[in-house]
């Protein structure tokens, strides 16, 4: 554990351009080296992805690579792991629109393969994330240090957001519920729906924000104040699995390994998530 966290500090420590040029380099060449060369059948495919905002930060930067390196197009939509918006996965799936790749939190991954709309055993795991809060530059950091600490924060919050994901669904109907606070902040706690919580905190729609920390550290414009306490932490696996009815079924594959190789890994770290390990 401390080779991991010493790794990750000083990847983090180096200067931006270098360590990105440095990082996605080893990707490229070491991570297609494990995955293979890509299906002779699958030359210049397009594949079609629809990814949550949890794995976002670590895709935008793999994304680019694997296309250089292998010529295929990768074309992306997005939307929350769960929920009804209109643009959430779930709801994308439930009007038949077209993936060849899936890639959301775990409970949405197995809910779709339960359906028949993801392929059974094509799950693969990609980064591990922790839920954490965030507010805005030049106020005040509110403690969520410990169990008590956050249960007070939650309670003189003057507004509270979170998100309609995966996230937000464990705050709303686990953790508020076991604090005990779930009845004196539903009037202050907004759940927001095709945005990112960051993007409302920032505009200064809610005092504090809650959401995968993934998502939280992109808006450099905030104070992004930590994770959870262990105690009530939210680990979630964000992973991918193949479409049902998939029109490029082996380039699919071939891209969710280049995704999950170990050389990823630096970069899934620098984006405030965990590789994943062996279960």
């Amino acid at each position: 554990m401390t080779a991991i966290k010493n790794t990750s500090l000083n990847v983090l420590a180096m200067p931006r351009r270098r360590m990105l040029h440095a990082l996605l380099g080893t990707a490229l060449g070491v991570g297609l080296a494990l995955v293979g060369a890509a299906p002779s059948g699958a030359s210049a495919a397009e594949i079609r992805v629809v990814t949550s905002g949890g794995f976002s930060a670590a895709y935008d930067q793999l994304i680019p690579l694997y296309e250089q390196a292998t010529g295929h197009k990768v074309v992306t939509e997005r939307g929350a792991s769960l929920g009804n918006a209109p643009d959430s996965i779930p709801s994308r799936f439930a009007r038949n629109e077209q993936f060849d790749i899936v890639i959301l939190a775990d409970a949405g991954l197995e809910a779709l393969m339960g359906q028949g709309k993801v392929v059974q055993g094509s799950r693969v795991d990609l980064a591990r994330s922790m839920i954490g809060m965030s507010v805005r530059k030049g106020t005040p950091r509110p403690d969520i240090s410990t169990v008590e600490a956050l249960k007070q924060t939650l309670l003189n919050a003057k507004s509270i957001a979170y998100s309609a994901s995966a996230s937000g669904v464990y705050l709303s109907t686990e953790l508020f519920p076991r604090l005990g606070v779930a009845e004196q902040i539903k009037d202050k706690a907004t759940k927001i729906y095709s945005e990112r919580v960051g993007a409302v905190v920032l505009r200064g729609d809610a005092e504090i924000g809650f959401q995968q920390v993934s998502e939280l550290l992109p808006f450099k414009e905030l104070d992004f104040v930590g994770p959870l306490p262990d105690e009530v932490q939210q680990r979630v696996f964000f992973s991918a699995g193949v479409a049902a009815g998939s029109r490029s079924p082996d380039a699919a594959r071939h891209l969710i390994r280049f995704l999950a190789a170990p050389a990823a890994a630096p970069i899934v770290r620098s984006t405030g998530m965990e590789p994943p390990v062996a279960r």
